[in-house]
């Protein structure tokens, strides 16, 4: 049965980290990929987070994901299934995606210095909690040029005495860090500081979360995942992926072709992309 509660995800989240896998969150961009992950999960018998971007909720608005997410999160046999909002910058769209039936939202002021940061942190937990909803925050910068958001300076390592205050004053229930990884493809093999990511893990008592998964080579993710990490984040692979096929089928299909047609044959594709990131975040059977 459904519920918007985000206290299921925090059992989800310390699950994997005793287990020793993630938690994979994959971004939609309509209610066609959004299904395409719902039913990998489903097929896997896995954990998964599904969400959008502030940008998606240009296109089809809040109301309608928020009631969209519900049916979905209904599908599940085990209920580990969680419809999230990423890389909202203002707390009053986590407000709306929350009083519309999102059971987990990411509150990113990570553009702020920290005072701020923590300030509209502690706005969107005194807002999410007293609903039993989850908060997700950012220290440290992701790099790289997304839809996700652009951040393209040098200073982007998390510093410990901030995420140790943040996690203090705002009682935040996740906690994404800027360990070197970034949005969007990347142009060379990422160089990710695990001995930070490991320092952080040993000094908060909240799981850890890496943005940007899409293009970080398979071993790292996993040691990414032994040294903390608890929740990645996976967007351009599953747009991309949804883009290239689309384009593909159309070629290979007739003009009388239903729209509906084709879209199902895209959204083979797109499972399938989602069922390998499950299984590299040996998430696969852990529903």
């Amino acid at each position: 049965m459904f519920t918007n509660d985000g206290r299921l995800l925090r059992l989800m989240l310390r699950a994997a980290d005793e287990g020793g896998y993630a938690v994979p969150m994959f971004n939609y961009t309509d209610l066609w990929d959004m299904t395409a992950i719902i039913d990998a999960a489903i097929e896997l018998d896995a954990p998964v987070m599904f969400g959008c971007i502030p940008k998606t909720l240009g296109v089809l608005d809040v109301e309608v994901l928020g009631a969209a997410g519900k049916v979905q999160m209904q599908k599940s046999p085990s209920g580990t299934l969680v419809h999230h909002l990423d890389h909202a910058n203002e707390p009053e769209l986590c407000m709306k995606a929350i009083d519309s039936g999102f059971s987990s939202v990411m509150i990113d002021a990570s553009m702020h210095p920290l005072e701020e940061n923590i300030k509209l942190v502690k706005e969107v937990v005194g807002y999410a909690h007293p609903r039993n909803v989850f908060v997700e925050a950012e220290i440290g910068r992701i790099k790289g040029r997304d839809y996700e958001g652009t951040y393209l300076g040098d200073d982007f390592l998390v510093k410990l005495p901030d995420a140790i205050e943040l996690v203090e004053k705002t009682n935040v229930d996740s906690l994404a860090i800027g360990i070197g990884t970034a949005h969007g493809f990347y142009d060379k093999e990422p160089e990710i500081n695990f001995d930070r990511l490991a320092e952080v893990n040993a000094a908060v008592n909240v799981p850890l979360v890496l943005h940007g998964g899409t293009g970080i080579p398979e071993k790292d993710i996993r040691k990414a995942i032994k040294k903390g990490i608890n929740k990645i984040n996976i967007g351009t692979q599953i747009r991309y992926t949804y883009l290239r096929a689309t384009c593909d089928e159309i070629q290979r299909q007739t003009p009388d072709k239903h729209t509906s047609e084709i879209k199902r044959e895209v959204m083979k594709v797109v499972r399938e992309e989602v069922k390998k990131w499950i299984r590299i975040c040996m998430a696969d059977g852990k529903a």
